[in-house]
């Protein structure tokens, strides 16, 4: 039987980018604590079928949402339309994200402004809509999927690794401004784990093998080792942990 301090029963979550990958991982383990989810992404084709996926696999009726986290408005008739014909958000995970690898000195302009709307912008967008309703009700939680990029930097992801350390830094923002309405604003921050964001690095021997000697654990994260920090951070059992960022990563920001 599971733990009311883990017992997310009566919840609803929005998990932003979560047809594939950690989001989508993510939205199941709440399902399978007891959450109903929203899933968002901007293909209409992909949520669906995942949706259909999450369904089969949970037995639960899974809700989608198809508009752009990096569009302000967009986010805005996108939050209002989950409110107001699904139901409260009482748990937001700003998952969205992407990557582009370049030698810094050679980073196209276009791709860094991207990197900003999709991995900082969004969290902002996306917060700041929930958010609003959450402090109507008095109690929420919110959770942005930092990185292990929060902290250390590797050639050629200079603008990832900026973008990381915003979220880092907007999660405690976000507490400071919003702890005092009821809610609870903190950050996971992922190592390196098996997902199509990464499908290069895992396909690469020789990364691979450098990981494994890097990482304490000696090997890539799965998804859903990332279950239990969410569902933690999404019930009551954080009742008091506010502006955190939680490394999840095999130790590998502890050890050189």
């Amino acid at each position: 039987m599971t733990s009311r301090l883990f017992d997310l029963s009566g919840l609803r979550a929005l998990v932003t980018g979560s047809s594939q990958g950690i989001g989508l991982a993510l939205a199941q383990g709440l399902i399978e604590h007891g959450a109903s989810v929203v899933l968002n992404g901007r293909d209409r084709a992909r949520l669906g079928e995942a949706a259909a996926a999450l369904m089969a696999e949970t037995g639960v009726a899974v809700d989608t949402a198809d508009f752009d986290v990096t569009d302000g408005d967009a986010v805005k008739r996108g939050v209002e339309a989950i409110e107001r014909d699904i139901g409260p958000i009482d748990i937001l995970i700003n998952n969205a994200g992407m990557q582009f690898r370049s030698p810094l000195e050679e980073f196209p302009a276009d791709r860094w402004e991207q990197l900003l709307k999709t991995n900082i912008s969004s969290v902002f967008y996306v917060g700041q809509a929930v958010a609003r309703h959450m402090i109507g009700r008095g109690r929420g939680k919110i959770i942005n999927i930092a990185s292990v990029q929060s902290e250390l930097a590797r050639p050629g992801i200079a603008p990832y690794t900026a973008t990381k350390g915003a979220v880092k830094n907007l999660t405690r923002g976000m507490c400071t401004d919003w702890a005092k309405y009821g809610l609870q604003i903190n950050a996971i921050a992922p190592g390196y784990f098996k997902t199509p964001l990464n499908q290069a690095l895992v396909d690469s021997e020789e990364f691979s093998s450098w990981l494994e000697k890097r990482t304490p654990a000696g090997r890539w994260g799965n998804v859903d080792e990332l279950v239990g920090a969410a569902v933690f951070l999404s019930g009551k059992a954080s009742s008091f942990v506010n502006g955190h960022t939680l490394y999840v990563d095999g130790g590998i920001t502890t050890s050189l």
